[in-house]
């Protein structure tokens, strides 16, 4: 049942208004239910609902008779509630698991339609990488809307390597199912980054969105940002700066997945006697063990609901004002016209879907889904993606220094799980090495480019990470194609490396040069070929190896 594109034409434009006149059986009924209106944050008891094709033609209490047909398939969902298919506005779905593992469980989870990011495929492939990743999303059972990477990377070398030149980005927002470009950082734009300036003006001149990265920002260098055109702002992590971008006239996903948990912080905003049209919710990336535990785009309304937000207001959230800050008029809501994504729950307090209804059809019911994804194809190359030249030796981890007996080095600090900064220590020199210091809390971090320039690197120091012995290395780091290797002692940095080169991807914790613990991500070195259930799993298994080694960290992946 894959999902058709939003285009019409006049036999099936026809063919609707005929069986919301009655002249024309419907296809589907849904009879009895009571209707979230989410234009006018209405419920509207006992309602009809009659879909032909995968087009809304008739909603309210009064219909035809002779709309309903022999072949109309009909679903009484009295005492239930309709709501619209959920929309995640903001996420991260071109890394850790493919998108008909991710589409199974956005089926169940209430979650019609996933606007994603593609900056991870975009960092190690470019232009080549967002084209495929585009592909494997097609014609599935969800529907899927793309933004596309701004800058690839902050990192100047690697940025020259994979930017989308004029041509391929004019390309890309060609592309019906492009809605934008992705999250943009608000220095680079006030520090008139020519690139990126020019991609802003290309998009806008498109007639598509900019979603904006503004995190710290405020005041005049908030508004010198958003003066560009950007409309969006996902980094808010409190009720001031939520508040701050509402009043500039813009819109406010507010985050509650695996990077960032902002609801309970920013759920003040609801006591404000003010519109929240422009108010959202979005996942920024889903973590496979709230998949498979918890749920989706269900799971965050649900605690949007228990945060204390009305209702009918957290499901806006997740539908019609995610689908009007993109211009999709066709999606968000349930009424004539509309495609029909429609979810029946038990009740307002109770977002978990009994049925699910994907342009028409029926996607999930009695606790099975019906639809099936498209299995994801993907050229071979995809699966060469590490290509270092040689393996690692734990001498090539050395940080070497000419001074005699101390030096002031600089240091990542690690704050939070998400969060460094700089700071400068005192290193003691030992036959011409600075070494790690576990009393001090100071490990060794190297970071090797797996694809543009092979085997090119650099080695640093990290406090807070917590590690008392062993290594951990990743092919999965955010927005570069790099490997990232901490670690206590240069001989299980290596070997991490070497086996996250053995697999072609992957995250690899190790100890007493022993591999512990792993988790294969052998195409692109962002993706698992298992399926969701495996990969939570592993996700566990690997979190509790690093934990046994002294993390203190709640997802240490996620902090690489």
């Amino acid at each position: 049942m894959p999902v058709s594109d939003s285009s019409t034409n006049t036999d099936k434009m026809t063919q609707v208004m005929k069986v919301a006149l009655g002249e024309n059986a419907a296809d589907l009924a849904i009879i009895n239910g009571d209707v979230v209106n989410v234009y006018t944050s209405e419920v509207m008891p006992k309602q009809t609902v009659l879909i032909k094709g995968n087009r809304i033609a008739y909603v309210g209490n009064k219909a035809v008779s002779s709309s309903f047909g022999p072949e109309t398939k009909i679903i009484n969902a009295e005492g239930k509630k309709l709501i619209p298919g959920l929309i995640d506005g903001h996420t991260h779905s071109d890394e850790q698991y493919l998108v008909g593992e991710l589409i199974n469980y956005a089926i169940k989870g209430s979650t019609t339609t996933i606007i994603t990011e593609t900056a991870a495929i975009g960092s190690l492939l470019g232009y080549k990488g967002i084209i495929e990743f585009i592909k494997m999303c097609r014609n599935q059972p969800v529907r899927f809307f793309f933004t596309i990477p701004p800058i690839i990377c902050v990192s100047p070398s690697a940025e020259e390597n994979c930017a989308l030149s004029p041509l391929e980005l004019r390309r890309l927002l060609r592309q019906k199912d492009v809605v934008g470009l992705g999250e943009v950082s608000w220095a680079q734009v006030n520090e008139n980054h020519a690139r990126l300036l020019a991609t802003i003006v290309a998009t806008i001149n498109s007639g598509k969105q900019v979603d904006g990265h503004a995190a710290g920002a405020r005041e005049h260098k908030l508004q010198a940002f958003f003066s560009t055109g950007i409309s969006s702002c996902h980094e808010s992590t409190n009720v001031e700066e939520v508040l701050e971008r509402l009043r500039i006239g813009v819109f406010v996903p507010i985050r509650e997945g695996e990077v960032r948990k902002d609801l309970k912080e920013t759920s003040g905003i609801k006591d404000l006697n003010i519109d929240k049209n422009l108010l959202g919710v979005s996942a920024d990336g889903v973590d496979p063990r709230q998949l498979v535990n918890d749920g989706y785009m269900d799971f965050i309304v649900q605690k949007t609901i228990n945060n204390g937000f009305n209702p009918v207001s957290a499901i806006q959230m997740a539908s019609i004002n995610v689908a009007r800050h993109f211009g999709l008029n066709f999606i968000g809501g349930i009424a004539p016209g509309k495609l029909a994504d429609i979810v029946i729950i038990p009740d307002l307090q109770n977002v978990k879907a009994e049925t699910v209804i994907i342009n028409g059809q029926i996607a999930f019911e009695k606790g099975k889904v019906a639809a099936k994804a498209r299995a994801a194809s993907f050229p071979q190359s995809f699966k060469h993606t590490v290509r270092l030249l040689n393996d690692w030796s734990e001498n090539d981890f050395d940080i070497r220094t000419d001074k005699q007996r101390s030096v002031s080095v600089r240091v990542i600090d690690q704050v939070s799980d998400l969060v460094t900064r700089e700071v400068v220590l005192p290193f003691t020199v030992n036959n011409g090495l600075l070494e790690t210091s576990v009393s001090e809390n100071i490990l060794k971090v190297a970071v090797i480019d797996r694809y543009w320039e092979p085997s090119a690197f650099s080695v640093g120091f990290i406090r807070g990470f917590g590690l008392r012995k062993g290594a951990i290395a990743t092919s999965s780091a955010w927005d570069c194609a790099h490997i990232i290797v901490v670690g206590e002692n240069n001989v299980d940095m290596a070997l991490a490396v070497n086996r996250v080169r053995e697999l072609q991807g992957g995250t690899v914790v190790c100890a007493e040069n022993k591999v512990i613990q792993e988790l294969p991500l052998p195409i692109a070195g962002l993706f698992s070929d298992k399926s969701m259930e495996i990969i939570a799993r592993k996700y566990d298994d690997i979190q509790v190896a690093a934990q046994k080694l002294g993390t203190t960290l709640s997802d240490f992946h996620m902090s690489l």
